[in-house]
């Protein structure tokens, strides 16, 4: 949506809906945002949705509290209907297991009327999980995947918040970036642009591992995937971080709203240059890239999507956090957790065959996405509960890839574990993550460069944690390197 079709939506909404929905007005309004996306350019609109929004939350005093942390209590001292497992800090001060295994026990489908992002259901076991994930008949992923809305005034639209068949028209676009053919194009470069972090990386010093290896190597894919300018890297980060951050959605720290839309307009400003500029290149007849922004004017279901700005900005957005998240916070939670288990390190050391099949334990045990919400299509009778047609439904991978009844021994990691891949952090169906297999590549070819670099990783404290309920990732975690033949014997 511009900023013209912003206004005249509150105009005729103030005139009544019929006037709204009259042929005329609508007519009007698809003339207007045409015009408006034609000729103003996007970080222009963005920037008038900035004003707009500051107007609306001055008329209509509209503001998202801020979380403010509070020790987060035992769980058996709860009622089963105070449970709110919405609260970033339960994930922040690591209290979020006894929360779910007591959900999972005694309250698998379970309903939380008052959190600060309203009402939703909570679906907490395996297989309840799959059944959810798989049937997108029954539970839509539109409008958000979060648990709370959009910041206000950027309600942009991304395809995994779309069903079928939109979303896998776009999803068609530009899946081809992770085919397996150009995943092996991939791996000479990014081994080549990890074993440039880690020669870099001091040895026998203390350093933050989340600053100086995880966020660097995903920003350098990153920038590859979309090739982006690669001096400009970390601004990839910087948008991830904002995007995921929001306070709305996800109970971040992201609650500056000026922030927000300065983030939003720079990001599109940047990537609507980076269109224009690819889209020159093909109609002068340039070899089409491989790049996902090269792919998506490639495709007839998206071709055109710098003219669908909140479509053109969410689906950026969803591939910056995509690549950015997942990957990057398994790369320290694989660390965090060998540093928990010392033995599964030592059988890494005697057996680095066994790197394949760690990727995919480091996975479910880190669950980088905590969960995806849906909303029912219909009411749905699951384990005992009816959810009605509306209602919010959040699937928790986290707790789903810690279900005793399915996973043995779920809170360890186990890096030979059988059925490893059988985890619940990529989703099922439609929306199983489309970069899943360059994840577990980039993750594949760090533990396979570390291991014949380093004897040992000491983490020196424990890690600090972002406040969020729905990434679960690391801010800052400190650790010390032993190389090879630094071992004193």
């Amino acid at each position: 949506m511009t900023l013209v079709t912003s206004i005249v939506e509150k105009v005729t909404t103030t005139v009544g809906n019929k006037v709204n929905t009259h042929p005329q007005v609508q007519s009007s309004k698809q003339f207007l945002h045409g015009q408006m996306t034609r000729f103003v350019p996007l970080h222009t609109q963005v920037k008038g949705l900035h004003l707009l929004q500051k107007l609306k939350n001055r008329v209509f005093h509209q503001e998202f509290p801020a979380f403010v942390e509070q020790p987060i209590v035992d769980v058996s001292t709860l009622e089963l209907a105070e449970i709110d497992v919405s609260n970033p800090f339960l994930y922040k001060q690591k209290k979020w297991q006894s929360y779910f295994k007591r959900l999972r026990d005694e309250a698998p489908v379970h309903y939380q009327a008052q959190s600060p992002f309203g009402a939703f259901w909570s679906v907490t076991r395996y297989e309840d999980i799959v059944f959810v994930d798989k049937n997108h008949e029954l539970f839509s992923a539109e409008p958000v995947i979060a648990i709370g809305n959009a910041p206000a005034g950027l309600n942009v639209e991304m395809f995994i918040a779309m069903d079928p068949p939109k979303h896998d028209l776009q999803r068609q676009a530009v899946q081809n970036v992770v085919a397996p053919q150009n995943l092996k194009e991939l791996e000479g470069l990014i081994r080549s642009r990890v074993q440039e972090v880690l020669d870099q990386l001091p040895v026998d010093q203390p350093f933050d591992w989340v600053e100086n290896v995880s966020i660097e190597l995903t920003a350098r894919m990153l920038a590859t995937l979309l090739d982006f300018p690669y001096d400009q890297r970390h601004q990839l980060v910087y948008w991830s971080d904002l995007i995921a951050g929001s306070v709305e959605s996800t109970g971040g720290t992201t609650d500056d709203m000026n922030e927000m839309f300065l983030g939003a307009a720079d990001m599109a400003k940047q990537f609507s240059s980076l269109w224009h500029r690819k889209a020159a290149l093909k109609a002068a007849g340039a070899p089409i890239g491989y790049d996902l922004i090269s792919l998506m004017q490639s495709n007839e279901a998206t071709q055109d999507l710098i003219r669908r700005p909140m479509e053109f900005m969410g689906n950026l957005a969803l591939l910056i956090v995509g690549g950015n998240d997942t990957t990057r916070n398994s790369m320290t939670g694989g660390v965090y957790a060998l540093s928990l288990f010392p033995q599964e390190f030592i059988k890494l050391k005697n057996n680095p065959s066994l790197i394949p099949n760690m990727v995919s334990e480091i996975i479910r045990w880190q669950t980088p996405l905590a969960y995806m919400r849906r909303i029912a299509k219909q009411d749905v009778e699951l384990n005992g509960q009816t959810i009605k047609k509306g209602d919010k439904v959040v699937m928790w991978y986290v707790s789903g890839n810690r279900d005793e009844r399915v996973i043995e021994r779920p809170d360890e990691l186990i890096i030979d574990r059988k059925g490893a891949r059988n985890h619940l952090s990529f989703g099922f169906g439609v929306h199983r993550c489309m970069g899943n297999r360059l994840a577990e590549m980039q993750l594949r070819i760090l533990w396979e460069e570390l291991l014949v670099r380093f004897e040992h990783i000491e983490v020196l404290s424990e890690p600090e944690i972002v406040q969020s309920n729905f990434v679960r990732g690391y801010a800052k975690m400190m650790v010390r390197l032993k190389t090879k033949n630094n071992i004193k014997g």
